[in-house]
């Protein structure tokens, strides 16, 4: 058992390489064992690129037949851009599999541990599982929900605001928290914020100062279509794609965006903005898998009113603004007693220079998963 976690520990640093460039298929690392020595590794370079499977048997220095495979996945069974990695497991001769986490997958779903269960493979199960699965929380949430799974992201002072009484904000925290941002936008596939971010803040929203970083999606939430034609996040689309999710749905006044380079998405209006919810499903529809939210206290409550929000990313900085107008990380009309709001669990503490991240979880059960 301590062997299989030390070789699954390999497998899942070896997973962890395809961060930001597997999705929307599964972070994935397999380590091939024999006799007590690695003669295999591989991870799931690319979306659309040979498996961690393949690319560990790919890479043996020596014949694979009777080693152990140690993958953090469960092996895939079914063809799509890549043949099944159970037959290439079979043909290699492997005598066992360990793995980490069952896919949750219903093209999987088990049947790729029953095949080589039934063809003789042994097969271990659940070796470092909750490692495994919280790797891969946004594809299980996805391939689950068929939703994107999004972060809330903010950065405040210790006394809870995001921006001076003057409106500034730049800087609340310092180069190694913002460099953590910019990790942030290569890992997910979108980056969403308001218009009111746009108007006053005009960001370009995307990934800097990150080797090897790819830049998010840009989803622009504009309800009545402010967005300034001149906006860099227009003016950029040709080189990082860019959304822009309104209610106006007059085809003359989505021209001058379409014409830059901008995707127009047409939803519903609900509570005074875009329906969020309906916003998801379509995204969700068009590959999204994931969305770090970057937005001003108006969209940060739209979503968490709207049950969107699966995770908070909160990066805190030992200073004191005050200020009775300042701007806070969430607001719209607010809960009406402590008891009525969003409960985070599972928080960890992580010290980026003089700056504190708090990472949560957003207890799906207070108001149901969207």
């Amino acid at each position: 058992m301590l062997n299989d976690e030390k070789y699954m520990r390999m497998a899942l640093s070896l997973a962890r390489k395809g961060c930001g460039l597997a999705a929307p298929n599964p972070m994935v690392g397999a380590v091939i064992v024999k006799e007590g020595r690695v003669i295999g590794r591989g991870y799931h370079q690319k979306y659309g690129g040979p498996h961690a499977e393949q690319n560990a048997l790919s890479s043996c220095t020596e014949p694979p037949q009777g080693a152990v495979m140690y993958v953090t996945l469960e092996p895939c069974c079914h063809s799509g851009k890549q043949p099944p990695c159970v037959k290439a497991i079979l043909q290699a001769e492997i005598s066992r599999v360990v793995v980490g986490s069952a896919d949750p997958n219903p093209l999987v779903g088990g049947k790729g541990i029953r095949i080589l269960r039934e063809h003789g493979v042994s097969v271990t199960e659940d070796i470092l599982r909750e490692e495994c699965a919280k790797l891969n929380e946004v594809f299980f949430h996805y391939i689950r929900t068929e939703h994107p799974f999004v972060v809330m992201k903010y950065a405040m002072t210790m006394d809870g605001k995001i921006a001076a009484v003057t409106g500034e904000s730049k800087w609340i925290t310092g180069e190694a928290a913002r460099h953590h941002v910019q990790k942030l936008r290569h890992r997910y596939t979108a980056i969403m914020a308001g218009v009111g971010t746009v108007i006053s803040d005009d960001p370009l929203l995307t990934c800097r100062g990150v080797r090897g970083g790819k830049n998010p999606v840009r989803i622009i939430c504009d309800t009545r279509l402010r967005t300034p034609p001149a906006a860099r996040v227009v003016a950029t689309a040709g080189q990082a794609p860019t959304v822009i999710a309104t209610c106006c749905d007059d085809p003359e006044r989505h021209m001058v965006y379409q014409k830059a380079g901008c995707s127009v998405l047409t939803v519903r209006e609900k509570n005074g903005h875009v329906d969020l919810r309906e916003l998801m499903r379509k995204l969700g529809k068009q590959g999204i898998d994931s969305i770090l939210l970057e937005g001003g206290g108006t969209l940060n409550w739209a979503a968490l009113e709207s049950g969107i929000v699966q995770k908070t990313e909160a990066y805190i900085a030992p200073k004191l603004l005050g200020g009775e107008t300042s701007k806070t990380p969430v607001e719209g009309a607010g809960f009406l007693s402590p008891g009525d709001g969003i409960v985070l669990k599972n928080s960890r503490i992580i010290r980026l220079g003089e700056d504190f991240l708090i990472e949560s979880e957003v207890d799906g059960s207070v108001y149901g998963n969207c």
